[in-house]
């Protein structure tokens, strides 16, 4: 399997730790990797987001792009 390295905002980094933390992954690659599938099969499945108006939604619930709270 090919070794990938990224880099990852803190907060992305907080929300993976918590999610080991809570016992939903083993490890952070177990997280990352699940993540990143369930990432890529929503992506083929809805395909690229069209870009509309700027507004609230564009920075998420907390302020950041990619997280948003339910």
């Amino acid at each position: 399997m090919p070794n990938v390295e990224i880099t990852v905002p803190e907060h992305l980094e907080m929300q993976i730790a918590q999610l080991i933390e809570q016992g939903e992954f083993v490890n952070r690659e177990e997280a990352i990797q699940e993540l990143l599938s369930t990432g890529i099969r929503a992506y083929k499945t809805s395909g690229p987001i069209e870009e509309e108006e700027p507004g609230f939604e564009d920075e998420g619930m907390m302020g950041h792009e990619d997280e948003y709270v339910f």
